[in-house]
């Protein structure tokens, strides 16, 4: 009888000994099957990285070679080819990329230091500022730009900056950039970024040109609101030259091309078919540079704004 007890004994601690043997070869599996699971997700990752990546520097490329295709084309003296200049989109194949290019002359644009007050007040107003903020604005943007610190009616100099808490007044200088104006007192992020695609440091004219003028400079003129200023850039943009004959503001004034100009702000856009996509700002001015390049850059942005 004992030895059937020590018989049975002896087989349930077998049996509790290959269950727990089993669960750990199970336990074992299980532990492999995830760490074989994480390594081929970091694997995949590190894949789709690399691919988006590749793509990334592909879409760069593309969109580089878009800008010098654009630089190439200003200086071509076929008119009949030559791209107009007043940002219409244009779509070019770059080894299978699409890239799309817009060329806007900085004539078109309204210069920051050029520009008269009531010009200013126009283009701030017409932006959407309420008409006594855009005085006292415009007002500011002029007393930052000139040599003085003489505050003018409704300016700003040195001690209103103060006044306010500021450690820093206006530059007493033309603006150099068209970000500084974000350091005028009195100007909203807001209502920067609306003006922005209108404004330049570049041009030197008081009044953009409505050859090339996009609709945030167009508000700038006199009487012209942002309804007449979209259908106008619309209908020029149909027009196959800018010869005088196309679409005219409220003013009577046409889009007639009037010669050729040195500064042009170019945007190219390229997208891969996979849907990523890289973009470049430049303003450049055509001649020579210091390193053989047929123009110069005089400001460059990369990837998505604002």
């Amino acid at each position: 009888m004992k030895a059937v007890r020590g018989s049975l004994g002896h087989c349930s601690a077998g049996r509790f000994q290959r269950g727990i043997a089993l669960v750990m070869v199970l336990w074992i599996l299980l532990l492999v099957t995830i760490s074989t699971g994480a390594y081929t997700i970091m694997a995949r990752m590190d894949q789709l990285e690399a691919h988006t990546m590749l793509s990334g520097t592909q879409a760069r490329f593309a969109a580089e070679a878009g800008l010098n295709f654009a630089v190439l084309s200003l200086r071509d003296p076929d008119e009949a080819t030559r791209l107009i200049p007043d940002g219409r989109p244009y779509v070019v194949q770059y080894e299978g990329i699409a890239v799309e290019v817009q060329v806007t002359d900085e004539r078109g644009k309204l210069d920051v230091n050029s520009a008269d007050e009531p010009t200013l007040v126009n283009m701030l107003s017409g932006h959407g500022m309420e008409a006594g903020q855009a005085e006292l604005l415009a007002a500011a943007i002029k007393d930052w730009t000139d040599s003085d610190e003489i505050e003018r009616f409704n300016g700003a100099e040195l001690q209103t900056y103060q006044g306010q808490g500021l450690g820093v007044g206006p530059g007493n200088r033309d603006f150099i950039m068209a970000e500084e104006l974000l350091q005028v007192i009195g100007m909203p992020w807001e209502l920067y970024v609306k003006m922005e695609p209108g404004i330049t440091v570049f041009s030197d004219s008081g009044k953009p040109n409505p050859a090339y003028a996009p609709v945030e400079a167009l508000v700038a003129l006199p009487d012209v609101t942002e309804e007449e200023a979209l259908n106008f850039v619309e209908q020029r943009h149909s027009e196959e030259s800018l010869d005088g004959t196309g679409p005219a503001l409220p003013d009577g004034t046409v889009a007639m091309e009037r010669g050729r100009g040195l500064t042009y702000s170019i945007l190219a856009k390229a997208t891969l078919p996979n849907g990523i996509w890289d973009q470049i700002e430049a303003t450049i001015r055509l001649g020579g540079s210091t390193d053989g390049r047929p123009f110069r850059v005089l400001r460059w942005r990369e990837g998505f704004h604002h």
